[in-house]
């Protein structure tokens, strides 16, 4: 994982920064390698491949914080990101790959009432998705908003979003 992270940060040839990714994705399926990487400085270096200019290479960011964001203390750091997040779902292509790996994310930081906060400026763009969307997309939105839709305190953001 070491050395992953490490190659992460030597190189910036996009094919090799994907695989990286995919393989540091898969090893934080497994809990014991969600701390690893945190405590190796990983979830800094992926969070920084988030403003690469390839789309493919920032989706495979996500699909790496989504699958390390199952635990709280790597979402009290993956949390810095989540307005980039936001900025990647409005400017991805509608029903892109990159799209949905940002609500992925979203929709797992957005089960607690910790981060919301940092996502209401989104809600007209979600409510867009959910009109204009696939219905891949629109599960995925539905499942952010959703989670809104069980704290009180979003209720007046949900309510007064201009669509």
């Amino acid at each position: 994982l070491q050395k992953l992270i490490h190659l992460l940060q030597a190189t910036d040839d996009p094919l090799i920064q994907e695989q990286a990714l995919i393989t540091l994705s898969n090893s934080a399926a497994f809990s014991v390698n969600q701390d690893i990487i945190r405590n190796l400085g990983g979830l800094s270096v992926i969070g920084r491949m988030l403003s690469d200019s390839a789309p493919k290479v920032k989706e495979k960011a996500l699909n790496a914080l989504n699958n390390l964001s199952m635990n709280i203390k790597n979402q009290e750091e993956i949390q810095v990101y989540i307005t980039q997040v936001c900025r990647n779902i409005e400017s991805a292509p509608l029903n892109s790959d990159l799209q949905l790996a940002a609500l992925r994310l979203l929709t797992n930081m957005s089960v607690t009432n910790d981060y919301q906060h940092k996502m209401i400026s989104s809600i007209p763009c979600f409510l867009h998705l959910l009109s204009e969307g696939t219905e891949r997309t629109q599960i995925q939105v539905l499942k952010v908003l959703v989670n809104f839709s069980a704290n009180p305190a979003m209720t007046r953001h949900l309510l007064k979003a201009q669509v």
